[in-house]
């Protein structure tokens, strides 16, 4: 028993294992602190009951609130010709990062070749006694 616990293997293990708890445990607070109920600040607003004058509609083609409107409208843009600007530059840039992966590829596969010709090879033939 003595034996075992002055080898430097147990203490390493040992450590490991307490190394793998902390970090557990710090994971574990991380998350319950992220996912709890209080996870976030809360805002509380004041209650405030509308007018009947806020509730009514307004007349047909007058803004609301007196001024015109100037800018895109909140939420997805439809336009066709947006989308088709954005996809149009989306698939452009997508087809020559697929082209410089093509070259990385050919590049990695043109090294491990010439290594495996040049390095590999001439030592196995070299180790089983047969001519360069």
């Amino acid at each position: 028993m003595g034996r075992v616990i002055r080898a430097p293997l147990t203490w390493m293990v040992v450590a490991e294992v307490v190394v793998v708890v902390a970090l557990v445990l710090v994971a574990w607070h991380a998350f319950a602190g992220a996912t709890g109920p209080l996870s976030g600040p809360t805002v509380g607003f004041p209650s405030a009951e509308a007018s009947p004058a806020d509730t009514a509609l307004p007349a047909a083609g007058v803004p609301a609130g007196g001024a015109t409107f100037h800018g895109p409208f909140p939420g997805l843009n439809l336009g066709i010709e947006f989308w088709r600007g954005r996809m149009s530059s989306l698939n452009r840039d997508e087809a020559a990062f697929e082209a410089l992966e093509w070259r990385v590829t050919h590049a990695v596969m043109a090294a491990a070749h010439d290594y495996l010709e040049t390095v590999v090879l001439p030592a196995v033939r070299r180790a089983e006694g047969g001519a360069v």
